[in-house]
């Protein structure tokens, strides 16, 4: 996988990936980046990063690294202290990579995404979350609504969000404890099996003319409420 831009190239440098990283190419200008003191870069032209990365979104930059590696399901139920954010469908890379940045920002520790009809970890969801997957275990699931019941099993309350009469206030639930906020696909929102995985769905307020907000707004809100619930008891 060729990961390009500034900041996914240096959270590849420094993530799990970082041993397998080569092909290193910049710009003259890029190359004088103090970060990467100590690399092997190989200057090129911007044409030249272009051609390499496949996007002109490129900063003057690209590297060559693995395969993004997932994590299993079970890795991510592992620890005592748990907050999952669990993804049904999304398939805009955008959105996946705004997730996964706030996700590690708040300090999940995990995301759980579809194996089918949504967007995989690519170079594009690299760029989107500024390198933030590299920091992250992620996990792909077959069938999400099954992950839920086995996240239930663990001990983990799954809270929905969603637009609809079952919702409670996103401000009302306890999120202390081993937690996994799930989002719905852009537009439809949480499919009807996982929305009935779920413990208890919840709903932000919507005080303008807009009906909703987009997935990964919305996700940052949920997020960072839990954290503030969960830091601040």
């Amino acid at each position: 996988m060729i990961v390009y831009g500034r900041n996914p190239v240096r959270e590849a440098l420094r993530g799990r990936r970082a041993a397998s990283a080569h092909e290193l190419l910049a710009t003259t200008s890029a190359a004088r980046e103090p970060w990467l003191a100590g690399a092997v870069v190989k200057l090129a032209t911007s044409e030249e990063i272009e051609s390499a990365c496949g996007s002109g979104e490129h900063q003057g930059i690209c590297v060559s690294v693995a395969e993004f590696p997932y994590a299993t399901a079970q890795e991510l139920l592992a620890p005592t202290e748990c907050l999952l954010l669990a993804l049904d469908e999304i398939q805009d890379p955008q959105n996946l990579g705004a997730l996964c940045r706030t996700a590690e920002c708040v300090g999940v520790s995990g995301v759980v995404i579809c194996e089918r009809r949504a967007a995989a970890v690519t170079p594009a969801v690299c760029r989107a979350s500024a390198g933030a997957v590299e920091h992250l275990l992620i996990a792909r699931v077959r069938n999400l609504a099954d992950f839920l019941t086995q996240a239930k099993q663990s001990g983990c309350w799954c809270y929905g969000a969603a637009i609809d009469e079952r919702a409670v206030a996103y401000d009302t639930p306890d999120y202390r404890g081993r937690s996994a906020l799930v989002l719905g696909a852009e537009g439809r929102g949480l499919r009807p099996r996982v929305a009935a995985g779920c413990d208890q769905l919840v709903m932000l307020p919507l005080r303008g003319r807009i009906g909703s907000l987009n997935v990964s707004a919305a996700g940052a809100v949920l997020l960072y409420a839990m954290l503030h619930q969960r830091t601040n008891p």
